[in-house]
């Protein structure tokens, strides 16, 4: 088979299926249907899928559809995430949105080879119909996109090269997406871990997509240009200082082949900032400090037995000897249920005594501030650690939308999602720029962990002044201290610093503020505490400030956080 045959099969063969989860021919006359199509091939193994929807509505009265989206990433579906949406179109009216598809969180064991199961169902005025997409998932593997034009050409070289030495559980190299239809909300993009394009795929990217991508990258998503040119990030537009991300610009043929082995060493890397589904997975469990740091909490057998051991006496012995005596066995019939209900209101009463209602917490940020480039943005990795009494009510809103996942702990009593157990429904629906969530978030008596990533739009900064050695803060909350690290490698202090008044910098030698920055960077798990630690060696004027007062990304009202420690990097600002 020559060449430009086997070129064509290949292209066409990843159609087939792969990204379109239902279309519904509901009049054949008229040519009234609905397509759902997924934007990428498969599903990453977290965050979200972009899905796009299609009405074409020639008919002469309105119709209305709603889909349900359910999405699992073991194959006994005992972890799954839910969704619902809505849509109309009146008659004779071509509707199309963009969603995002809340996606279930990553299994919790690492030697697990799962898949990302997503199945919508369609129900309403145009008919029914559903479907399901699937993805493997190798959890040591980041997860990959790539554009059409790299695809086609590499993409079943790249897979083998990944399935090469690997016996069982091989994942995809990539999902494919094109440069066109890419969506412009960065959280389409929060399941992955790189992106591979050349440099004439970013041009056909839509602005709107650049900039999610661009604050994708700068939450620390990899971009890599392919380029038959001599493509520059500044002729690119992209900024020359992104965040916790990174760009790789690497040389391309005309014949758009690529080098398997150079393209996984590339996205393939061990640091674990490079891959979120790892991090996930692994990097809350033992060696977690702000699961140390909030303590642990024993469990009250020895009350609890004793409650039973009283009921037992007084439903047993008392109950047949005193309460209801052989002539009067019919009181059984009263003292049984009245003694059963005392002895669990009394253990009603003992755990609310013992563990009160709502719960207490620990938080921890990492934000990057960026005034440069017209952003005006924070960018936020939140960590989150709570134990909780008697809940009332688990349903929330998270305000804004943001990337938001259960991650394992290492197991307790009061443990729910560990490394021993991965369970749980946990139903996401993004509306009006926030997320409303039920389901196993939280649990009564419970021990739990989230990871949250979000993009925030601010006006907070540190400026310069007209004094070299004095700088202001604009940020609404004080800074305990805060570090500047300048372009001629020398490092200045200052402390106590509130919003609008100018503070003086004090030098300080490396060797003092080195254990510092370590120390804060050990707060974090695995992966943040690598972003940290690569902000603190950037070259140019930036910060690492520390603060106790900036407010964190709320979930649950119902939990009490005792500590909500906030440590910011970023460039100086201009004034």
């Amino acid at each position: 088979m020559t060449r430009p045959l086997l070129f064509l099969l290949a292209s066409l063969l990843p159609l087939a299926g792969q990204e379109t989860m239902i279309r519904k021919v509901y009049d054949t006359k008229t040519d009234t249907h609905v397509e759902v199509t997924s934007l990428f091939s498969i599903p990453p193994a977290s965050g979200f899928l972009p899905v796009r929807v299609k009405i074409a509505n020639n008919l002469d009265s309105g119709r209305s559809i709603r889909l349900d989206f359910r999405s699992s990433s073991d194959y006994s579906n005992r972890l799954n995430a839910n969704s619902s949406f809505s849509f109309s179109a009146d008659g004779h009216k071509t509707v199309t949105r963009d969603i995002l598809v809340p996606l279930c969180p990553a299994n919790t064991n690492p030697a697990t080879y799962g898949q990302m199961e997503v199945t919508a169902s369609m129900s309403g005025s145009l008919g029914s119909d559903d479907n399901t997409i699937r993805a493997q998932i190798q959890p040591d593997k980041p997860c990959v996109l790539l554009s059409e034009p790299l695809f086609s050409p590499n993409a079943s070289k790249l897979d083998s090269a990944r399935a090469a030495g690997v016996t069982y559980g091989t994942s995809p190299f990539a999902s494919r997406f094109y440069p066109k239809l890419l969506p412009s909300d960065w959280q389409a993009f929060s399941g992955f871990d790189s992106v591979l394009m050349t440099d004439s795929d970013w041009t056909n990217v839509p602005a709107g997509a650049k900039s999610a991508l661009i604050s994708w990258m700068m939450l620390g998503g990899q971009m890599v240009i392919y380029s038959q040119t001599s493509s520059t990030p500044a002729s690119l537009g992209f900024p020359d200082d992104l965040g916790f991300g990174s760009l790789v610009i690497q040389p391309l043929s005309s014949s758009l082949d690529l080098d398997a082995a150079d393209a996984l060493k590339l996205v393939d890397s061990k640091n674990p900032a490079n891959n979120r589904n790892l991090s996930s997975r692994t990097h809350y469990l033992s060696s977690w400090n702000l699961q140390a740091k909030f303590g642990s909490q024993g469990f009250q057998y020895g009350l609890f037995i004793l409650v039973l051991v009283v009921f037992a006496i007084m439903v047993g012995p008392v109950n047949l000897f005193v309460l209801a005596k052989a002539t009067r066995r019919h009181r059984l019939f009263i003292t049984t249920p009245i003694i059963s209900l005392v002895a669990s209101l009394f253990l009603i009463a003992l755990i609310i005594f013992q563990d009160g209602f709502g719960g207490r917490g620990m938080r921890i940020a990492l934000m990057e501030v960026r005034a440069d480039g017209g952003l005006n943005s924070a960018f936020v990795h939140q960590e989150q650690f709570s134990r909780t009494g008697v809940l009332l009510d688990n349903d929330f809103t998270v305000d804004p939308a943001c990337f938001f996942s259960p991650v394992p702990i290492s197991h307790t009593p009061w443990s729910r999602f560990d490394d021993r157990n991965t369970r749980g429904s946990f139903s996401l629906q993004p509306r009006d720029g926030k997320m409303q969530a039920s389901g196993d978030w939280w649990k009564s008596r419970s021990e739990q962990a989230h990871a949250l990533s979000a993009v925030l739009p601010t006006r907070g900064r540190i400026e310069r002044t007209s004094t070299p050695d004095q700088l202001v803060s604009t940020f609404d909350f004080p800074i305990q201290k805060l570090y500047l690290h300048t372009k001629a490698n020398q490092w200045f202090r200052a402390e106590g610093i509130t919003t609008g008044k100018a503070f003086t910098l004090v030098p300080v030698d490396h060797s003092m503020v080195g254990p510092e920055i370590a120390a804060l960077a050990g707060s974090f798990c695995d992966r943040n505490r690598r972003f940290l630690e690569r902000a603190s060696t950037r070259t140019g004027d930036h910060i690492i400030a520390v603060t106790d007062q900036a407010p964190g990304i709320d979930t649950l009202p119902g939990i009490q956080w005792r500590e909500t420690r906030t440590v910011i990097t970023g460039p100086l600002a201009a004034p």
